[in-house]
């Protein structure tokens, strides 16, 4: 073989000899993740609530709970309200950085992983103080005139949306001005020689180039709101539970680990339906390779 060739030589390591660098890193996604899901797993069909239960004993109890159903379909529905939330808020902020400067498009970008500086916990509190009754925004409003009592804000879904936005709004502005990012803009230059208006130019051209970063960012944020606790918990009301509070609340208080372990599978379950009907539509290693352009 000539030097440079790029070919490796006849009975070489199969195996890049850099690729053993990862086994440690595999080592410990193995013993700190996939062992307790397995472990969870089997709790949810060896751990009953009496010695003569079968293995499918704490799913037969979940799925005869109408309160087990009901918050199960209530998580599914903030996390649903969630991602419209973070999608609305954040395509035209996408669409901003992808407009301006590139020196603005950072002053923005900072703005937005501002919120990941800070512990989740302590946003949630401050939340609470802004959305009270004595707080910043009935404060404001009150001394101004332009109510005349406090805006039921915290305990609301309202105040669970504005919380949890907060937290999961980057990972919806991310992916989206990564593949803005990738789109030629000379794409609409030529609508626009065409005679296409701006807004037509957009509407046919610009936004449906831009859907693979609006899916996969809906997915991302889909995903990671349903495992919300903290912030239903201390933001909303009791219509507002969600599965991951029943789920502590059997392992702290009951001391109920089969029909915690059995809710944490189920949810993890329908997570992973969710991911595998999602990877029919979204190719997510394309859009998410993108973002070390960015």
């Amino acid at each position: 073989m000539t030097r440079g060739s790029g070919r490796r030589p006849r009975g070489g390591p199969i195996v890049d000899r850099w690729a053993l660098l990862a086994i440690p890193l595999i080592a410990f996604l193995v013993a700190f993740f996939l062992v307790p899901l397995i472990v969870v797993s089997l709790r949810s069909v060896a751990d009953f609530p009496k010695p003569t239960g079968d293995i499918f004993s704490n799913y037969g109890r979940f799925f005869a709970s109408a309160a087990n159903l009901r918050v199960l379909a209530n998580t599914f529905w903030v996390a649903a309200l969630s991602t419209v939330v973070c999608l609305a808020l954040g395509y035209p902020y996408a669409y901003l950085m992808n407009i301006v400067r590139p020196r603005v498009a950072g002053l923005l970008l900072i703005a937005v992983l501002l919120p990941f500086w800070s512990s989740l916990l302590v946003r949630t509190y401050a939340w609470q103080v802004i959305l009270r009754d004595t707080g910043i925004i009935n404060t404001f409003l009150l001394d101004w005139g332009l109510i005349t009592e406090p805006i039921p804000l915290i305990r609301t879904t309202l105040g669970v949306m504005l919380g949890m936005s907060q937290v999961l709004l980057p990972f919806m502005v991310l992916p989206i001005y990564a593949v803005m990012r990738r789109i030629d803009p000379e794409y609409t230059k030529a609508a626009a020689n065409l005679g296409a208006p701006p807004f037509a130019a957009f509407r046919r051209v610009f936004l449906p180039l831009s859907l693979p970063g609006v899916l996969a960012g809906s997915l991302l944020v889909f995903v990671l709101a349903l495992g919300f606790y903290i912030t239903p918990a201390l933001l909303g009301s009791p219509k507002d539970t969600m599965i991951s509070q029943f789920i502590a609340n059997a392992v702290q208080q009951r001391l109920d680990w089969g029909i915690g372990a059995t809710m944490a599978v189920i949810l993890m379950g329908l997570t992973l339906v969710v991911l595998f009907v999602a990877s029919r539509f979204i190719r997510l290693r394309d859009v998410f390779g993108s973002l070390e352009e960015s």
